[in-house]
Formats: structure tokens, C-alpha cells, sequence
């Protein structure tokens, strides 16, 4: 299955696992995550840096056809329902808001930024294993924080849905546009600065005239 890629150019020294890197919708509802997978995707996340290693973040784990894996897919907005419920796992990816009985947190305004890092660990990682994620805010936050009694203290964030890709056939017209779209990204000199606001350094303005097609 040919992948899209950027039709931008894109640097030829990132490592493959950040060029191959993409969001699929189509998922191989044959394919089953094994328990030696899904522990090396959450040790990558436990590993990921934090402020003063504070660690904010949680995650509920639901495998393709479990009642946690279920439940979390009831909860999804339409959009997200067209396609995740073939992936082979959903997790809920939850950030710590404030200090609790369970945790103690001495950083809570960076808790979000922290969880963002753990899910990136984590999304290096599937890649490295030969699967991909695809993460999503699309779902009722409040319903399930209720469903499944996350503490106060902690706030549903997003979800992640791992997997290996599947036929795009199997997807709605309107979902499969989005799965089958190139990826492309903002140029360095729009959001990289130096000196003051809105100034390019002179090393990010130049962009190298290659792209990077992976068939």
C-alpha cells in the first residue's frame, strides 16, 4: 500500500521514523496487538521527560473487542466512529491537573505539555515496531471521565488508536479523502524566530529542493 507524503519539501536527514510517520483511518481489523508491543509502547511513554520527572500522566487501555476498548468507541464523535473501531487498540490518554492521594504533582501547569511528550514517545515507538497511531480529541470528555471514575484531579485529554493499516476501501467517501490526503506542514520560517517575533534565523529560511515520496 503506497503511503502519501508530504508534497512539501522535507529534510532527508530526519530519521525514517519521523518521515514514515502517519495518522492512518483505515486499520487491518485482523491484525492484534500482543501484550510485548503494547508494553514497549507504554514504557516508551513512561520514559519521557517531565517537569522535575513528575510524571502527570495515565492511560486506560482498551484492546479490540474488550469492554474498555468498547466503551471508550461509544463515546466518539461520529467522525472518529467512521474508523477507529477496526484499530487494535484505544487508549485514553489522561493528564494530571492538580496533586492527589495517589500522586503528588509540584508542576501542574505543565502537565499537558508533559502528556504530549509521553504520547510522542509512544507514537515513535509504535512506528519502530512496525505499527501506527492515530490520536484524536474527537469524543465526550465528561462521559468518559464518568464512565470509567477518573478523579478530579486528572482530566481526560485525548485518545490514541495503534494499529497497522488496512484497505482504504473500507472507509466512507468522506473518510477516506481525509485518510488518503497528502501530509504537509507548515515551513520552518513560518514558526521558527529568532531576535524578536516574525524574524527567520537565516538557517531555517533556506528550504533544501528535495521531497521525500514513500512508495
Amino acid at each position: 500500500m503506497a503511503l502519501l507524503r508530504d508534497p512539501d519539501i522535507v529534510s532527508p536527514a530526519l530519521t525514517d521514523l519521523l518521515i514514515e510517520r502517519w495518522s492512518p483511518r483505515a486499520w487491518d481489523d485482523q491484525h492484534t496487538i500482543s501484550q510485548e508491543q503494547l508494553h514497549l509502547l507504554l514504557e516508551a511513554a513512561r520514559w519521557a521527560p517531565s517537569s522535575g520527572n513528575s510524571q502527570p500522566w495515565s492511560f486506560i487501555v482498551g484492546l479490540r473487542g474488550d469492554e474498555t476498548f468498547d466503551a471508550f468507541y461509544e463515546h466518539l464523535s461520529r467522525g472518529n466512529k467512521a474508523w477507529a473501531n477496526r484499530a487494535s487498540a484505544l487508549i485514553v490518554a489522561i493528564r494530571q491537573v492538580e496533586s492527589g492521594p495517589d500522586h503528588e504533582l509540584p508542576w501542574a501547569g505543565y502537565s499537558q505539555y508533559d502528556l504530549g511528550q509521553a504520547a510522542a514517545h509512544l507514537t515513535v515507538q509504535a512506528h519502530a515496531l512496525g505499527l501506527h497511531v492515530h490520536q484524536f480529541a474527537g469524543f465526550d470528555h465528561a462521559a468518559v471521565q464518568e464512565h470509567f471514575s477518573v478523579p478530579a484531579h486528572w482530566e481526560v485529554t485525548t485518545g490514541i488508536a495503534v494499529g497497522v493499516p488496512g484497505d482504504s476501501s473500507v472507509l466512507d467517501d468522506v473518510t477516506r479523502a481525509k485518510d488518503e490526503a497528502p501530509r504537509t506542514r507548515r515551513p520552518l520560517q513560518e514558526f521558527v524566530f529568532t531576535g524578536r517575533w516574525g524574524q527567520t534565523p537565516i538557517d531555517v529560511a533556506v528550504d533544501a529542493p528535495q521531497r521525500l515520496l514513500q512508495t
